[in-house]
């Protein structure tokens, strides 16, 4: 194990209540600062919100539905946690959001509880604040994901496996949390909750000779009782009312979802890569080391389990998981850059403790080479952002297709200050890293660089990018239903908007151009009707539909209604 990028080391202290406080501070700023400044974006975050508003109104906290139609696509349980906030809260995008926040939170404390327990304060400061402060981590905890539930659950299930086997303080009881984890994971997206812990737990017990042990002290035949006991009962009521609809369905989600691409979501076999390397940023620089000297060190599991360190077995837990987690992703048709954000929380376990031994040596192993990469990715990042504004007036047509204000929007500061900041920041780092009496100021930099990188983000370019590309459209679909009856319909032309059936609280007929038969339904019907469409679309109206009157325009959309709101 010499060549392993993690050595025995002596932790003076475990668990500290002032790293925990400044922890649950910085993790609340970052999560929550201007948390429902954004309108739900589509198609995510509309549809999520939406589903969870409709299980409030209707009362059915069995069956989903999306638009009044039944969606099968995701399991209930994220739905009940949004539904509880909006019924405590009231419905908003800040209520969307508060569960995934709230799991967010959740994550970093978690990790900071297990890395101190196992490897002492120091190690689990700087493997929470890893795993806080990347883009991905922010990004997805600020949004109507299922992700931040189920990376929550796998990680906590995970983590209570790894305590089971290998901790000093091992109890029986330690392994409930690995079924509850596994239980809840697969009520949060599906069996793919369950596969999630197994990719990093099957490895290790393959790979270390521990499948009696597990066998002994794990129950496993018990356990699965249980997540059988706490997860089937949901699927088997939605079998029970909705037959061969609903399993076709799900096995579209699942196996469907990873053998093709389902709506457009494909990408090559390296599309991971990138997202893992700007995703973890700054962090990320350091994982290439610190996994291949974790991997090239597993020469004797069997020693490395008796003999091992709990940072040594820990590293082999932590990289196996990563590996399994890269290769399934990989393989599956459908990608999506948030689907890896499962491997973050062992990801930032690798790099703390490689970061532990360069705080402890002078010239650790693979130093010189994170630098390279440190340099590549945040110089190729913060060039991208300073080129951003050039960019976006290059697309400008292209864009305001889809988003007609985009051209009367400033780019030019932001994205230009934040490509600076990242530059600064990696060369701050970059010159930090020499000595190791300088390092931890050099993690205090890096660590800086992205508090103040999320807080401008989120203060000031959220709330342009929400003014002339998310809002339009949805204060249009707040006001038709505001106005329209139970009797009345409102129809959304153009490409799919799930948000707007949030905003008007309302079922919404989504009609796209070329499809001039799904007016006919509407074209003789009682009452009113409202159309919300770009202003540019209105020609491709069908000609029955052309001489409805402009009631409200916003920024390139306009709303449309066949009678005036003064008439009986």
């Amino acid at each position: 194990m010499d060549n392993m990028s993690v050595a025995a080391s002596h932790h003076p202290q475990g668990f500290s209540l002032w790293h925990f406080l400044a922890i649950f501070a910085l993790a609340s700023l970052l999560l929550f600062v201007n948390l429902g400044g954004l309108g739900l974006t589509d198609r995510d975050e509309g549809s999520n919100a939406e589903a969870a508003r409709e299980m409030l109104e209707t009362g059915d906290w069995v069956s989903p539905t999306l638009n009044y139609e039944p969606r099968f696509a995701k399991p209930a349980f994220v739905y009940w946690i949004i539904s509880a906030s909006y019924a405590v809260f009231g419905v908003s995008e800040f209520s969307a959001r508060l569960p995934s926040a709230l799991f967010g939170v959740g994550l970093i404390l978690l990790q900071y509880s297990f890395l101190a327990n196992v490897c002492g304060a120091r190690i689990a400061l700087l493997g929470a604040l890893m795993l806080l402060l990347n883009l991905e981590m922010i990004g997805v905890c600020r949004m109507v994901l299922t992700d931040p539930e189920l990376v929550f659950f796998t990680t906590f299930a995970g983590y209570s496996f790894w305590l089971g086997m290998e901790s000093a303080y091992s109890k029986r009881w330690i392994f409930l949390g690995l079924y509850v984890g596994m239980a809840c994971a697969m009520l949060a997206k599906g069996p793919v909750g369950i596969l999630i812990s197994l990719l990093g737990i099957i490895p290790y017990l393959s790979l270390t000779k521990q499948w009696k042990p597990f066998w002994e002290k794990g129950y496993p035949l018990l356990g699965l009782c249980l997540v059988g006991l706490l997860s089937v009962p949901w699927y088997t009521v939605m079998f029970t009312i909705h037959g061969e609809a609903y399993l076709a369905a799900a096995q579209a989600n699942t196996t469907g979802r990873f053998a093709n691409p389902m709506e457009g979501h494909g990408g090559t076999i390296l599309f991971y890569i990138p997202v893992l390397f700007v995703g973890f940023f700054p962090w990320s620089a350091f994982l290439p080391i610190s996994l291949s000297h974790t991997l090239k060190g597993m020469t004797s599991f069997r020693m490395m389990t008796i003999d091992g360190t709990p940072d040594q077995r820990l590293a082999v837990f932590s990289a196996l998981w990563i590996v399994g987690l890269l290769i399934f992703f990989t393989l599956s048709a459908t990608r999506l850059p948030h689907y890896i954000f499962p491997l973050f929380p062992v990801a930032a376990i690798l790099v703390a403790l490689y970061w532990d031994r360069c705080l402890r040596e002078e010239s650790p192993l693979g130093l010189t080479a994170s630098k390279r990469f440190l340099l590549t990715i945040g110089y190729t990042l913060g060039l991208a952002l300073a080129a951003a504004p050039a960019v976006y007036t290059l697309f400008l047509d292209t864009i305001t297709k889809e988003f007609p204000a985009a051209s009367h929007m400033e780019v030019q500061a932001i994205p230009v200050l934040l490509g600076f900041l990242v530059i600064l920041g990696t060369m701050g780092l970059r010159y930090l890293l020499a000595s190791k009496e300088t390092r931890l100021y050099g993690f205090g930099v890096a660590g800086g660089m992205m508090v103040v990188f999320v807080l401008v983000v989120v203060v000031f370019a959220l709330p342009k990018f929400h003014t002339y590309f998310i809002a339009p459209p949805q204060q249009l679909a707040t006001i038709a239903g505001l106005n329209l009856t139970q009797e009345d319909r409102l129809i959304q032309f153009g490409r799919k908007r799930p948000s707007l059936t949030f905003y008007s609280q309302r079922k919404v007929y989504q009609i796209n151009p070329g499809e001039d038969h799904k007016f006919t339904p509407h074209q003789d019907a009682p009452g009113r009707t409202m159309i919300v469409l770009q202003s540019h679309l209105r020609p491709q109206l069908p000609e029955s539909f052309s001489d409805y009157t402009v009631m409200l325009e916003r920024k390139g959309f306009s709303l449309l209604v066949n009678r005036s709101l003064l008439e009986p």
